[in-house]
């Protein structure tokens, strides 16, 4: 295996709020070489005045060609429909990706023609990025889809006691996100005199974290999301009740035994988190409660969505990718 000391680092989509992110935190990282920051398309050019003297060179073009020869591994944080293209190609040519896209998130080729209607049928060496539950299979692959910012909590917090089979059938997770989360291309949705001071749910039963969701927990899930008026964050407050004989101490332990050598995952218990404790890390913090009479169990999930959610996600990625410590340029 390779050991790196320096990685030559591109970063594709360096104009939305995702790809912001990576470049502040890209540019303080003591392993890459951030060689090229690039818009989503090829007649795109700009400079960015909010990381001035962060990252003082201008946003070039998108180039694949330029991208493929000279770096080591490539952040996508593009629509879709381009990753979808653009990350088996980059792959292909040697370069690792980190692709921030919903492309190749879904295995089956039935949900991704559903949600993903652009994406490869097929496509080898591919990790699902979700770093606490897939660190092996992040270190092997050449192409790593990173988790979306909803599923990423949402999973994080069931899939322990899944596993451990304490939960019964009709988990409910009601999710509320940042407008952030929508991107940065302003839509009716997003404007401002729309979304201040109101709270929406959408896509119920139509939204395509549910099948991400469902992927990697291999249960049903009634998944609602809502957008509220803050620019970032994520909280979900997911309902669900125990199987008979399964309490608070089966909970502690599940969660306490998945999430001992993650560094990223703070467990709260009883003092629920909130989103303000998460904004601007890559923490994802996971408080309950639980009626032992009727064994209802509440679960408060919280991330940052361009951190946890996004960026910074990617980055632990890259890290556990290349051997260096998890949490470089995350604290």
């Amino acid at each position: 295996m390779h050991t790196y000391t320096t990685v030559r680092v591109g970063v594709a989509g360096a104009t939305g709020y995702a790809g912001l992110e990576l470049l502040r935190r890209l540019s303080r990282h003591p392993h890459a070489d951030v060689r090229f920051a690039m818009a989503s398309s090829a007649s795109e050019a700009k400079r960015l005045p909010a990381l001035a003297r962060i990252w003082d060179a201008p946003v070039e073009p998108l180039d694949v060609d330029r991208l493929a020869t000279g770096t080591d591994a490539v952040f996508l944080a593009l629509p879709d429909t381009l990753a979808a293209d653009l990350a088996p190609a980059l792959a292909d040519r040697g370069t690792r990706v980190f692709d921030l896209s919903g492309a190749f998130r879904l295995r089956d080729l039935a949900q991704r023609k559903r949600w993903y209607p652009h994406s490869p049928a097929t496509a080898e060496g591919i990790a699902y990025g979700l770093t606490e539950q897939r660190r092996q299979e992040v270190v092997n692959a050449k192409l790593v889809a990173c988790p979306g910012c909803y599923p990423t909590a949402a999973v994080l917090a069931l899939q322990p006691l899944v596993a451990q089979s304490l939960l019964e059938p009709g988990i409910v997770i009601d999710a509320k996100s940042g407008i952030s989360g929508a991107g940065k291309t302003p839509t009716e949705r997003t404007h401002f005199s729309e979304c201040h001071g109101s709270i929406a749910a959408y896509g119920v039963f139509a939204h395509r974290h549910a099948a991400e969701i469902e992927q990697e927990l291999h249960v049903p899930v009634t998944f609602v999301p809502h957008l509220v008026p803050l620019d970032r964050g994520i909280f979900e407050t997911i309902y669900a009740r125990l199987k008979p004989g399964a309490g608070g101490a089966a909970v502690e332990a599940a969660l306490s035994a998945a999430y001992a050598k993650s560094p990223f995952v703070r467990l709260t218990g009883a003092e629920l988190p909130e989103i303000k404790h998460v904004a601007y890390t890559n923490f994802c913090d996971i408080g309950w409660r639980i009626d032992e009479v009727s064994r209802q169990l509440v679960l408060v999930v919280c991330i940052d969505n361009l951190v946890k959610g996004a960026a910074g996600q990617a980055i632990q990625n890259f890290n556990v990718a290349f051997g260096f410590d998890e949490t470089t340029a995350l604290n």
